[in-house]
């Protein structure tokens, strides 16, 4: 058996993972990171990456159906769903040379292509090789979380670790669950020319704002996408060429099964209890700073927590670095953490929905909306459906909900007020490009001051005064 030390041990390279290896080995320290599938993790080879590509694919042939409001012909799209699947492996292709081995070896660190498991507080093995380490960090990711459904077994079906290499158009793809990863395949697939339906067991976006998830179910279903809600699967078969699901909500039958039904930690393979780490179904239990019960041990991204987003991992391995290479305090925090989903019109949140706050703060809790058709950017190019709703307590932003073009490139704002503990002021004083869809989210600053200012008695009488004794 042979040995290696290091001061820093990585498992997991996706993207919370490299993050970590690349800032500590250019810091100074040691790094061995393992990886026992694909660099890049579940972001750029199953997740965020592919589906973007999918859905741009998608919004190009849909835009060829659409304009002639603004005299552009309609045509009907004619789709290759193959040559769109091509498109997505070219921007994956692109983008992984630089989450290659190559790259991380070239900035020296020991990557090897395998499995680890612990074997004690402070050492991992991995097939004939025992690592110790100073600091360990777990950044394993998570893969589709798939139900116990009776008969899925027996079903050929897909989730989103191989959607993205089928080269056959689905006539008819069935999605099995209504949040983000079902949501933005059903459109992609719908805009390719597929029939789509969508099975939900509660609420499609359940976890978003209610009145902001029904704009874009509404888009949806205008774009021809069935969506049952209240349909809990009850089991499934299938038949040449048909695969049927039978739900609490009726029976429906497609050609292809999508089961995007939540995600799942990867921590099975780890061996946690050799090493003193406290876990549960849902990940690894972490303190404010991101440490196992395992003291000498850090977890980050999915397997430490409720928020399974690529920048969540990368936000977590900042957090980390600080502590590991400097023994600084650090701690990690979920406020100012935003989120979208990339559907058209996209929705984003970060911070608290108005619900939440209004059942924290009550009668101190202010929200100031902004209808998209009142940008006239939106308006110049047709892209009027669409709100901003911020909810405010002292006159700082505790959160914001945005549906509508661009939402995920608006919500950035609100994340960097929030992190940084600004006042509404703050925005309302930044000068935006005119016309611009950045200037939504000043209007909705302006709808927080419109009434103190306008609606004031205080501020006519001083105006007022001034015009009548100041030269």
């Amino acid at each position: 058996m042979k040995t290696l030390t290091t001061d820093v041990l990585v498992i997991g390279g996706g993207s919370g993972g490299l993050s970590v290896a690349a800032g500590a080995v250019q810091m100074g320290a040691r790094v061995v990171l393992l990886e026992g599938h694909k660099m890049g993790g579940d972001c750029l080879n199953y997740g965020c990456v592919p589906s973007k590509a999918l859905l741009a694919a998608g919004a190009a042939a849909y835009a060829q159906t659409i304009g002639a409001g603004m005299g552009v012909s309609p045509v009907i799209a004619k789709s290759d769903y193959a040559k769109a699947k091509d498109f997505v492996g070219s921007v994956i292709a692109e983008i992984k040379p630089h989450d290659s081995v190559d790259r991380f070896e070239a900035l020296g660190v020991k990557v090897i292509q395998e499995f680890g498991r612990f074997i004690s507080p402070t050492a991992v093995q991995v097939a004939d090789t025992v690592i110790t380490a100073r600091r360990i960090v777990i950044a394993t990711g998570s893969r589709p979380f798939v139900p116990a459904v009776p008969g899925l077994e027996d079903v050929p079906y897909y989730t989103n670790e191989n959607i993205f290499d089928l080269r056959e158009k689905p006539d008819h793809l069935l999605v099995l669950g209504g949040g983000p990863i079902g949501m933005e395949m059903a459109q992609a697939h719908r805009r390719l020319g597929c029939a789509v339906t969508v099975i939900e067991g509660k609420k499609a976006f359940g976890k978003e704002d209610p009145e902001m998830a029904a704009i874009v179910l509404q888009k949806l279903r205008g774009e021809g996408i069935t969506i049952v809600e209240a349909a809990c699967a009850q089991n499934i078969s299938c038949a040449v060429g048909e695969i049927t699901v039978g739900t609490s909500n009726g029976t429906f039958r497609g050609t292809h099964l999508l089961v995007a039904a939540g995600r799942q930690v990867n921590i099975e393979k780890l061996n946690l209890e050799a090493a003193g780490i406290e876990h549960h179904p849902g990940g690894i239990k972490v303190d404010a700073g991101l440490r196992s019960s395992n003291r000498r041990v850090y977890a980050i991204g999915d397997v430490a927590g409720d928020l399974k987003f690529t920048h969540v991992a990368g936000y977590h391995a900042g957090v980390i670095i600080r502590s590991m290479l400097f023994g600084l305090p650090a701690k990690a925090k979920a406020d100012h953490i935003p989120w979208a989903t990339y559907t058209d019109p996209e929705l984003a949140q970060v911070g608290m929905n108005e619900a939440q706050a209004r059942a924290k703060f009550g009668s101190r809790l202010d929200v100031v909306r902004f209808d998209f058709s009142g940008s006239d950017r939106a308006i110049a190019t047709s892209k009027t459906d669409g709100l901003i709703k911020v909810m405010i307590v002292k006159g700082r932003p505790i959160g914001a909900s945005i549906v509508g073009a661009g939402a995920g490139e608006l919500i950035g704002l609100w994340s960097m007020a929030i992190a940084n503990n600004l006042k509404m002021s703050a925005i309302a004083a930044t000068v935006l490009p005119y016309p611009s869809m950045g200037e939504i989210n000043k209007r909705a600053a302006g709808a927080y001051f419109s009434p103190k200012l306008f609606e004031s008695r205080i501020i006519k009488r001083l105006v007022a005064f001034v015009q009548r004794y100041f030269p």
